[in-house]
């Protein structure tokens, strides 16, 4: 069932902004406190700080929108998810990939240990930017020159986190559009490479970077594959907050970090040829209906995700009652200024947020293709 989003973001923008405000502050003070004095006990709390914001974009996706996670993973495999670090490479489909990513996080339990490498504009977003930063995220600028440097740093902080954790990585850098699918097409056909059909061509620095800085204390890496439903429509935080359901398919194959060679180009070509297969398996789900030939796991909606929702509704609205009751705000018309001044901002950060998420196929401008070689490309 859809729901008007007027009507849904304002009550739970005001929930999240409020809440998200109260864990920011805490976690300013754990990190002047503890993180000078104790790496290791900053990140055992800072853990369970992030959690209990997080969780409630969880809640948004498994219990409001109801958006189904297949996974598809060896049994053996599945049992030590979540207990061992490891690096994730992921093709970029949808809007929420990252938060697909949060949600098998959460059902294996590193939720709040989970960090990934992001453009540089995200630790800026209200709440939600700044706690990934007090996560320890990856911020880039998308210049080499500086970014190479950040990895290296970032990635040595990582080094003694005392819970096992994931380390996301979108290597190709940018979400899967037609216009940039294009893109990536024309270059691969001027490389010699094979043309992508489904994915775009990957960002190999980043990732050999990580490898090699990594490998000594990540031992595997998770070659993680989306694909949404060809039945449903594709997944956004926009539809998200209006209940609209979709299934999202989630292929993860382990690789032992020990089995990648040594060398900088070496690493880059596995990473390549991790693409190739990540295209033929779209493609052969695009033909055939069959997605992966890996078993489907079981993977309950944890409930912890709506024992948070309820402890900060309770919470906030005793506290914004007394407020109310104490001040008299409403009683004044400064009072009533104030409060749709308030609303006013939690619609601007609200709106915020779902823009950031967007990819251009989100958004209702798209011009048709007029050039015949693109047309012809995109067929190919």
């Amino acid at each position: 069932m859809a729901f008007p989003a007027t009507i849904v973001i304002l009550p739970l923008g005001t929930l999240f902004i409020l809440s998200g405000l109260i864990v920011n502050v805490i976690q300013v003070v754990v990190y002047v406190l503890f993180r000078p004095i104790s790496r290791y006990y900053y990140k055992k709390i800072n853990k369970v700080l992030t959690e209990v914001l997080w969780l409630e974009l969880v809640w948004l996706v498994d219990w409001w929108a109801g958006v189904k996670i297949e996974l598809y993973a060896d049994s053996e495999n599945f049992e030590i998810f979540g207990k061992e670090n490891a690096l994730l490479i992921c093709n970029h489909r949808s809007d929420i990939d990252w938060l697909i990513g949060w949600v098998l996080a959460q059902r294996v339990g590193c939720l709040g240990s989970t960090v990934a490498i992001m453009k540089k504009e995200v630790k800026y977003l209200p709440v939600l930017g700044w706690s990934m930063w007090f996560a320890d995220f990856l911020f880039l600028e998308r210049n080499w020159a500086k970014d190479e440097q950040t990895l290296k740093s970032g990635f040595k902080q990582q080094v003694r986190n005392p819970v096992p954790f994931w380390l996301a990585l979108f290597v190709e850098g940018t979400r899967f559009t037609k216009s940039k699918l294009i893109a990536a097409q024309e270059f691969a056909t001027s490389r010699g490479m094979p043309i992508p059909r489904n994915v775009l061509v990957p960002r190999t620095k980043g990732f050999v970077t990580a490898v090699t800085q990594t490998r000594t204390f990540i031992p595997v890496i998770y070659d993680c594959t989306f694909m949404v439903s060809k039945s449903e429509p594709s997944p956004t935080m926009l539809k998200i907050f209006k209940g609209i359901p979709s299934t999202v398919k989630v292929q993860v194959k382990r690789h032992k970090m020990e089995e990648l060679p040594e060398t900088a180009d070496g690493i880059a070509q596995w990473c390549k040829d991790i693409f190739i297969a990540k295209d033929a398996l779209l493609e052969k789900y695009n033909t055939t209906d069959i997605f992966s030939e890996l078993e489907l796991q079981e993977t309950r909606r944890p409930k912890s995700s709506i024992m948070v929702m309820l402890s900060w509704s309770c919470l906030l609205g005793f506290l914004l009652y007394e407020f109310f009751k104490w001040s008299s705000l409403l009683s004044t018309w400064q009072g009533i200024l104030f409060t749709v001044l308030f609303l006013v901002i939690v619609s601007v950060i609200m709106e915020m947020l779902i823009q950031s998420s967007q990819s251009e196929s989100s958004k209702p401008a798209n011009l048709p293709i007029q050039d015949p070689i693109k047309q012809r490309l995109l067929q190919t």
